[in-house]
């Protein structure tokens, strides 16, 4: 402790980020600087006095560095209690000397794994064994040092030793982010390792097929860091957060880049990313339109303009105050119609923004400083294999995302008429749409736009009712989606006095019989796909 000894610090860091000039303030301060490797040949070259490793523990570094730090004489020097009789009496007859301070952080080993075409060979030398153990063993006995594992914290710590010493609170503090920093370090090694072994389970398996299940561990450890807090959360009394995957893919949400407006709320951030995972199902142009959670507007077109163009007419009424999402540039044609006088956007997400659209969308409308545009490059990877997790009081459900492509060879025609080739076309539009609308969920859709939803109501014929009004008289020679069966053919009736021409639902139901017998009373065709989509 200071005033005892003479003030000693270890220093042995990977990341030297602003290490030299804390270093140099060390020194100052009259303390002896300790060092490894490539730290000590960074500091001497900076004309900073450093005694080796080698020299303190009177072992040499070997085995390419794997074996520096694991000795005694460190880690009698980071545990010892001085003012301990027993302690100071086995640090005296081993020449253990103690440190005031530890400066260590670790070998990169997330953003090793993050590298393309990692070799195993090469994420395995960068598992740091050393350097954990000495923040442990310095964290562990912060009521005598200090342990500094980031350069943010260099500047506070510098402050109180001027003082004079590092304060007990401060060394608590340093300490609980130095568990943190060796908690998430062996969180991400354990899940690479996992997953490694894993991968080569599964390629050792025999094929499996649609069936088999996914391995959920026996225990759940998530890893996310903060993004940014929020002004608030769902209402303005709660407070909120965003938080990220370490290794987000790039076609999330997550990996966006705001690039004007406001700051995100947390109603903001859910509408993006189910404007996300709904724009993504198609490979034409596309335009989604969200309001709490749901769309109320989505279209296809030859081009982003003519898509946009078909979208708005969906629900014109609900598409103000909304969020739009695009799998194209957002260009002048479509920037062009965001600008009309009667209309107001929230937020924007696409992969890109031409230069005029960005420069239209900021300076033209009454909103131009509020909107937010997000840029997501990856957004035209087709749906990313996800797990989803819910909280529920006292526990968490996970479940694998519903991102599998249907068969579209497992669609059959139930129905006396089969769907017309234009049907089809809409009828798989409608599908894709509808398994992003919650449920019970009903998609009204005509020549590649959707014209009416009914979404998350307690009855499937009650959603009927509500895309049918939605549809305000649009739907005839139009077709339907039912992200699960018709229990009844009273929702199919009422479809039918909008004048839908065609359907498409999984079955299943025990009524299946008297829902096809409805169709062909009415010369409708269906398609049965044998696969549900609720999204509750």
């Amino acid at each position: 402790m200071p005033g005892q000894f003479p003030r000693r610090a270890l220093v042995s860091v990977s990341d030297k980020t602003q290490l030299v000039p804390f270093i140099r303030g060390l020194v100052e301060l009259g303390f002896e600087i300790v060092s490894t490797g490539g730290t000590r040949r960074v500091l001497i070259e900076s004309g900073l006095p450093v005694i080796d490793i080698s020299e303190y523990t009177g072992f040499p570094e070997m085995m390419e560095g794997r074996v520096k730090t694991l000795h005694p004489r460190v880690h009698g020097g980071l545990l010892g209690r001085p003012d301990l009789a027993q302690d100071a009496e086995a640090m005296h007859a081993h020449g253990i000397l103690p440190f005031e301070l530890v400066v260590c952080n670790l070998y990169p080993f997330e953003a090793t794994i993050g590298k393309p075409n990692v070799s195993v060979a090469e994420a395995i030398e960068n598992i740091d064994i050393g350097g954990p153990s000495m923040i442990r063993s310095a964290a562990k006995n912060h009521a005598y040092l200090a342990v500094v594992t980031g350069p943010y914290q260099y500047d506070r710590v510098l402050a109180a030793l001027r003082l004079g010493a590092i304060p007990a609170e401060l060394r608590r503090e340093l300490a609980a982010a130095a568990f943190e920093m060796t908690a998430r370090y062996d969180r991400a090694i354990a899940d690479y390792m996992v997953k490694l072994t894993r991968k080569n389970a599964d390629e050792a398996a025999p094929p499996t097929g649609e069936g088999q299940r996914p391995a959920f561990p026996a225990e759940l450890t998530l890893r996310f860091q903060r993004k940014f807090e929020l002004r608030y959360g769902e209402n303005p009394h709660q407070a909120g957060a965003f938080y990220v995957e370490t290794d987000a893919p790039a076609g999330s949400l997550a990996a966006g880049e705001q690039l004007h407006g406001k700051e995100l709320s947390y109603n903001n951030l859910l509408d993006l990313d189910a404007a996300l995972q709904l724009v993504r199902e198609f490979t034409e142009p596309a335009a989604v339109i969200l309001k709490h959670n749901n769309p109320c507007g989505a279209g296809i077109g030859k081009t982003l303009g003519e898509a946009f163009a078909r979208a708005w007419l969906g629900d014109p009424v609900s598409a103000f105050g909304s969020i739009l999402g695009f799998n194209r540039a957002v260009d002048m044609a479509v920037a062009e119609q965001l600008c009309l006088p009667d209309r107001f956007i929230e937020a924007i997400i696409a992969p890109e923004y031409t230069p005029e659209a960005f420069e239209a969308l900021t300076s033209r409308p009454k909103w131009k400083a509020n909107v937010r545009l997000i840029k997501c490059p990856g957004l035209g990877v087709p749906r990313l294999p996800i797990r989803e997790y819910r909280h529920v009081s006292g526990g968490l459900l996970v479940q694998e995302g519903d991102t599998a492509a249907d068969a579209l060879s497992d669609w059959k025609v139930v129905t006396a008429r089969a769907p017309t080739a234009a049907e089809r076309d809409d009828l798989r539009f409608a599908w894709s749409v509808c398994r992003h609308v919650k449920s019970n969920a009903i998609v009204f859709a005509k020549q590649g736009a959707v014209i009416g939803v009914g979404a998350g109501q307690m009855s499937r014929v009650d959603s009927v009712m509500i895309a049918a009004h939605k549809s305000q008289g649009r739907a005839a020679g139009g077709v339907v989606a039912s992200d699960a069966f018709f229990p009844f053919r009273d929702g199919l009736d009422l479809a039918a006095k909008s004048g839908i021409s065609a359907v498409i639902q999984p079955g299943g139901s025990r009524n299946d019989a008297e829902v096809i017998a409805a169709c062909n009373e009415q010369n409708i065709a269906m398609l049965l796909t044998g696969r549900r989509h609720f999204k509750h």
